[in-house]
């Protein structure tokens, strides 16, 4: 266990995460390797009256870290358990490494759309997956967890009963997924709203094993941008399907005229190129409302607040629910709703307070029935609000 104090070397590194846009400036980091490690940052807290914040990647950072910071950042041992078709992984390990060790067993995790986003701090949101459709939540899978109690204490105890505490590691079931027909369809800035429209009826009748979502992204006009989208507002469809059909049931918006279409039959290893987003660092800020229905107004107003000519550059997606995310519990997740709606904006680019007002113009005529805190991104995230 190393630990660091804001005058060492090494700090600055301790203290940075995905999210650049919150900036923690804690007495002391805590590197932790194992639980042990964790229980005496955790007794060093009490002892000193000191509060505590845990992180992995630090793609979830919604406040600064001010009295201890707990990284776990070196807890990344991933055992998979193929007889059990189950993963025990430390409260460090990413997607990534879950993915590429389970697929050597013909299984697959219920993982997100970006491989680098850390396990724990994912699936204690929920966990919504690619999969999510057909398997429901990446929560609804979690075995048992291993948690540092309040007091110093190390247990392991079952998810459902599991209080507060710092979780030091998962045990999760794996299913038995080794490819999907999947990637994307990209339309032009002109084709926005019938593409939106269009997404909007195709996804009123689709099979569980379907997953999609669409997202309105503004790209810059950087070489590193793929010439077709470069300098455009574009309409990316994502789609991750694991049955037979995928080209009929794509057809209705193949039909629309892609300017680039990914889609293809892939290994899950893959998977992380679905969305295609970006893994350098970077400072953010995005909210979310849940919906049971989508109708012209919502659209209209997703276009005008959050498409080519509104204030403020917003990536804005929307997330079809349905399916075995019925059955589930997290939470904040309302499993009556049909649609997740998501805004996401570079604060670089303007500053945090006109992307919350322009936020706000966009989630306020929705009739939202939920608000989850998975998609709440470099703010504090108050349950009911």
């Amino acid at each position: 266990m190393k630990t660091f104090t804001p005058a060492q070397d090494g700090y600055a590194a301790a203290t940075a995460g995905f999210q650049a846009g919150v900036r923690s400036a804690p007495e002391l980091v805590v590197a932790a390797e194992s639980a042990q490690g964790v229980a005496d940052a955790v007794l060093h807290a009490n002892a000193h009256g000191l509060t505590v914040d845990v992180e992995a990647t630090g793609h979830g950072r919604r406040t600064p870290a001010e009295g201890v910071l707990i990284s776990t950042r070196g807890m990344t041992d991933v055992v998979i358990d193929p007889a059990r078709a189950v993963a025990h992984v430390g409260a460090g390990t990413t997607w990534g490494a879950v993915i590429e060790a389970a697929a050597e067993h013909g299984l697959a995790p219920l993982s997100g759309s970006a491989p680098g986003v850390g396990v724990v701090g994912y699936t204690l949101g929920g966990g919504f997956s690619l999969l999510g459709r057909r398997y429901g939540l990446a929560s609804d899978r979690v075995h048992s967890a291993d948690v540092v109690t309040a007091d110093g204490t190390i247990e392991r105890t079952t998810y459902t009963d599991a209080g507060a505490g710092v979780v030091t590691a998962l045990e999760f079931g794996l299913v038995p997924v080794t490819s999907l027909y999947g990637g994307g369809l990209y339309f032009d800035t002109p084709q926005l709203p019938d593409v939106l429209r269009a997404w909007r009826d195709w996804t009123t009748d689709l099979p569980d094993a379907l997953t999609t979502s669409l997202a309105l992204i503004p790209y810059p006009d950087l070489p590193m941008v793929p010439e077709p989208l470069r300098g455009k507002h574009i309409a990316h469809v994502r789609v991750a399907h694991l049955e037979a059909g995928g080209p009929e049931l794509v057809a209705p918006l193949r039909a629309h005229g892609p300017l680039l279409d990914t889609l293809t039959t892939m290994p899950f290893t893959e998977s992380g190129s679905i969305a295609a987003e970006p893994p350098i660092p970077h400072a953010y800020l995005g909210d979310n409302r849940v919906v049971a229905h989508l109708p012209d107004t919502t659209l209209d107003a997703i276009l005008e607040h959050a498409g080519p000519g509104a204030p403020v550059p917003t990536v804005l997606i929307i997330d079809l629910l349905g399916g075995a995310y019925t059955r589930s519990n997290a939470p904040d997740f309302t499993p009556e709703s049909r649609y997740t709606v998501r805004a996401l904006s570079v604060v670089e680019t303007t500053g945090p307070d006109p992307i919350r007002a322009a936020h706000a113009k966009l989630f306020d005529p929705l009739a939202a029935t939920g608000r989850l805190r998975s998609f709440v991104y470099g703010q504090p995230f108050q349950p009911g609000s």
